[in-house]
């Protein structure tokens, strides 16, 4: 099955003591939506899917979801601060800015602070916090939404403990790195808390960040469960939006950051409580109710590169000429900055009804989800202001109504799994300001169908196609004065075609043909990149494979691989409001922030308390505009984004009979200085991060 509904189940997990006798450690398996399952069940589904596991995370001490998400086939993600906090996910060669394209998920519940009204990710989690991570493209996906279009990544929480337990860890480098983690459990109960904090990818970029994540799950009866999360992150971070520009970049450094003052906060809290009842053996009602309010204050001095887009203020014109220019430049003489300040409430209800029966498995379910989004902007008087005047007052609210009916038939080794969604948003904007508002309302049926043929446990065939559709976010919808925009939706129709095997224990493969083709594909306007909102025709079609091999002598094997060779405009891409041709956009041109092709490979080798590893990143060339320009600009956002390869290690020696793992990481270990973005001005990948570390349980 595809999404598994987890009935109450007790497991029993063994672990060593250091006699080396087995000991009994009681788990509660969580009530909650899973987008894959288990490893059987994803063996059988009829849809591209990939599981990073706890060992595969924790062996190589990933430091961001953004490089555990890299060993996922189909997945290209784009650094920006270097801590991941700001992630930028592309999934069959989507642009992957502020991961609009992808649906974000934790347990099944909403990660995203707007995935209706406003699909951008100015937050994420630390990867600590995660035990797993599930990534579902393919027809399979469309049981959840809105975003039916990439794919589906949900991040499963550590289950909670019925025994006493737990561990610390402290992690520490160059770059004033430092990550401290406490995870402590027992009775049902499960309390996880991470501090992270150090040097981004630039000058003038610390980071601060908290992630306390509460879990209490209760079994009541023989048929109902229960469980309770509650969660508090934040983040306080010295960092700017713009880029560098070309003489910036070249006689500076891509380290280099001239604004010193800008400031980046977040302060994040969410509930939930999921609802297990097993109606029957055979009927599981499954219920999602979740909360989560979002406080983003971005104040800073400039959006983007280009020297007009700077604060207004004394001062202000001669840093953006000096900035062109590449001349160092003192900031403080710009005696203004803008903070872009954002609420965000998001609430929901989602049952979901599982039910076996003799010809396969039945699901459905429907979901009412509210977003209320409070926008101000003030633009301040001084680099360090705080506040200043009113220059924006907007409130949006979105209320989505949707269902899913799904239903596998089993007909012997294959498998036949027909699907359909409905979407129904509604959308209000309104400009306090000047008073003007105004509604939308968007529906779509969503249709799908996937197939599977497993003649044993070692080989499935599988293929699928669905239609893909994506909302448009409630400003693009809505214009400031209350007015219709005549946007689309974002529509497609998607096709894979796949085949996984592990014909021995020691090897598994998965490769999938996808050709995805567009009807309406959505650029998402931006003050960053200075691109207009845009639209138009695309398809995008190419090869994903994964696969892995274990020795009998202790190497092991990784490679992921993603071969996009087509990723076309197949018109011009024009701006929605004046119908013009966008930047040079024209049919045949290749769509930007698509490389043909990405490779993360991994070798390792497991000797007795010791396992290494080292790991090859390979993103290949891009462009960043619809024009395909070579030459970089004198402002850094056009021009062509080389290939690189980066290399990552790790080294791990367990004490069983301490219960302690110390462990030595590298991250870049060559130092390779490489280009990763040029949206708003040229960005580079992380210096070369060199990281000590313990572990201990108890």
């Amino acid at each position: 099955m595809i999404v598994r509904i987890k009935p109450i189940i007790w497991s029993v997990m063994i672990v060593m003591t250091q006699q080396s006798l087995a000991a009994e450690l009681e788990v509660i398996k969580l009530p909650r939506v899973d987008v894959i399952g288990n490893k059987y069940e994803q063996f059988r589904m009829p849809s591209s899917s990939t599981i990073i596991d706890n060992e595969e995370l924790e062996s190589a001490h990933v430091m961001t979801t953004n490089e555990a998400l890299r060993k996922v086939p189909g997945v290209v993600v784009r650094d920006e601060e270097g801590f991941g906090m700001r992630p930028n996910i592309s999934i069959r060669g989507l642009n992957p800015t502020r991961s609009t394209k992808v649906l974000l998920l934790e347990d099944g519940i909403p990660l995203a602070y707007a995935p209706y009204g406003d699909n951008a990710s100015y937050y994420y989690p630390t990867i600590d916090r995660f035990s797993s991570i599930e990534v579902l493209k393919g027809a399979s996906q469309i049981k959840f939404g809105p975003q039916t279009i990439g794919g589906v990544i949900n991040h499963i929480t550590p289950d909670a403990p019925q025994e006493f337990g737990g561990h610390v860890s402290l992690t520490a480098g160059n770059r004033d790195f430092i990550n401290t983690k406490v995870n402590v459990g027992g009775n049902g109960m499960l309390l996880d808390y991470t501090h992270k904090q150090g040097e981004g990818a630039r000058d003038n970029s610390n980071h601060n960040v908290d992630d306390l994540n509460f879990k209490f799950t209760k079994a009541i009866n023989d048929n109902h469960a229960l469980t309770f999360r509650a969660n508090y992150f934040s983040e306080d971070s010295q960092v700017s939006y713009t880029g560098l520009t070309r003489a910036e970049y070249q006689n500076f450094g891509g380290e280099y950051n001239p604004f010193n003052n800008d400031d980046f906060e977040i302060t994040r809290y969410g509930t939930s409580l999921t609802h297990d009842w097993a109606i029957s053996s055979d009927i599981t009602l499954t219920t999602n109710y979740y909360y989560s309010h979002f406080d983003r204050d971005w104040w800073r001095q400039q959006s983007n590169s280009t020297a007009s887009n700077i604060a207004a203020g004394a001062g202000c014109a001669a840093v953006g000429a000096g900035r062109v220019a590449g001349t160092a430049v003192d900031t403080e003489t710009c005696l203004g900055n803008q903070g872009r300040l954002r609420t965000y409430e998001t609430y929901g209800i989602e049952p979901r009804l599982s039910v076996n029966h003799a010809m396969g498995f039945l699901e459905l379910g429907v979901k009412a989800h509210y977003e209320e989004q409070y926008r101000k902007q003030k633009n301040g008087t001084s680099p360090t202001a705080r506040t200043g005047s009113l220059s924006e007052n907007n409130y949006r609210e979105t209320n989505a109504y949707s269902g899913f009916v799904s239903n596998r038939f089993d007909l012997g080794n294959f498998s036949i799994t027909p699907a359909i969604r409905y979407e129904h948003v509604e959308n209000k904007r309104k400009n306090r300001l000047n008073g003007a508002d105004g509604d939308e309302t968007v529906h779509e049926w969503v249709p799908g169908i996937s197939f599977a043929y497993t003649p044993n446990d070692q080989y499935t065939i599988f293929a699928g196609v669905h239609e893909g559709f994506a909302p448009p976010r409630t400003e693009d919808l809505i214009g400031p004065n209350g007015g219709s925009v005549d946007v689309d939706v974002e529509k497609s129709t998607n096709y894979e075609l796949g085949f996984r095997a592990r014909p021995t224990k020691q090897f598994s493969i998965e490769t999938t043909a996808f050709y995805n083709n567009f009807d309406n594909l959505i650029a998402v306007g931006s003050v960053a990149s200075n691109v207009a909102l845009s639209q138009g025709k695309a398809t995008f079609a190419g090869l994903e494979f994964l696969g892995q091999y274990d020795f009998d002598n202790g190497l092991y094997t990784r490679v992921a691989y993603t071969w996009l060779p087509v990723a076309e405009q197949d018109s011009p891409f024009r701006n929605v409001a004046t119908n013009a041709v966008v930047g040079g956009s024209q049919s045949g041109n290749r769509q930007p922030y698509a490389p043909k092709n990405t490779i993360t490979a991994a070798l390792g080798y497991k000797f007795g308390n010791w396992d290494t590893m080292i790991e090859a990143v390979h993103v290949g060339r891009q462009y960043a505009d619809f024009a395909e320009t070579t030459t970089v600009d004198a402002t850094g956002q056009l021009g062509e984004i080389a290939s690189y390869t980066i290399y990552n290690a790790a080294l791990n020696y367990r004490m069983p009979e301490h219960k302690t793992t110390l462990f030595l990481v590298g991250k870049n270990v060559f130092d390779k200085d490489y280009i990763v973005d040029r949206t708003r001005g040229i960005l580079s990948g992380m210096p070369a991060l060199v990281q000590v570390g313990a572990r201990y349980d108890f």
